[in-house]
């Protein structure tokens, strides 16, 4: 199975949000914002969820040894949560976070490594293009002229892209008795909603709707 990386998405105003304040607010609050956090990254494999195995007396002293921290602090943040609709408790000693499914971001491995060599290569050829495009005055005219060619090199790509967009574009149909009437397949069902029992007469009598519009 391939290895795969979690982590949290926590929006830039997360510590704004009141139950985060409220949390922060009371005695010791800072702990129990970390303990909160803490139990937020260790259900991302399972979507938010933990689980009372039964290795502790109760689920917040578990949820402590797992989580190194005191088992009185955790059982306040436990407290907390459940008061403010951050867990919920479900069945077979199953425990939601639920924030935690709409905030998850994962990804393999070998995805990661591919998009880290993206991020390489992009910073790279950044890195050569100022290094070309921004030293001395020395030899400036030779090296205006070589960035310029850059320039019109990324026109050109770009007129490419552009032609090979044209390309997917379907060429208009001919219709009528000649075959001189050219309709995309836009104008086609236009056609064909404007006048849907004689748009085929129209087409034989060979007229260019178009001009005639």
């Amino acid at each position: 199975m391939a290895k795969r990386y979690y982590w949290l998405k926590l929006k830039a105003d997360w510590f704004s949000d009141k139950r985060i304040k409220k949390l922060r607010s009371i005695a010791g609050g800072d702990t129990h914002t970390i303990i909160y956090l803490k139990m937020m990254l260790l259900s991302l494999k399972d979507e938010g969820k933990l689980y009372f195995e039964g290795v502790e007396d109760n689920f917040a002293s578990e949820i402590a040894l797992a989580l190194d921290e005191d088992a009185e602090n955790v059982k306040l943040t436990l407290a907390f949560l459940q008061r403010h609709g951050l867990i919920e408790i479900g069945d077979d000693d199953e425990y939601q976070l639920t924030e935690v499914p709409t905030i998850i971001g994962s990804e393999t491995a070998s995805a990661m490594r591919v998009r880290e060599h993206r991020e390489r290569k992009k910073q790279a050829a950044g890195n050569d293009r100022l290094l070309q495009c921004n030293t001395d005055e020395t030899g400036g005219n030779n090296l205006k002229q070589v960035c310029s060619v850059e320039r019109e090199l990324e026109i050109e790509r770009d007129k490419e892209i552009e032609k090979e967009g044209e390309k997917d574009t379907p060429a208009p149909a001919a219709y009528g008795r000649f075959h001189n009437v050219l309709l995309s397949d836009a104008e086609l069902d236009a056609l064909k909603t404007e006048l849907p029992g004689r748009w085929k007469y129209y087409c034989y009598r060979n007229l260019d709707m178009r001009k005639e519009t």
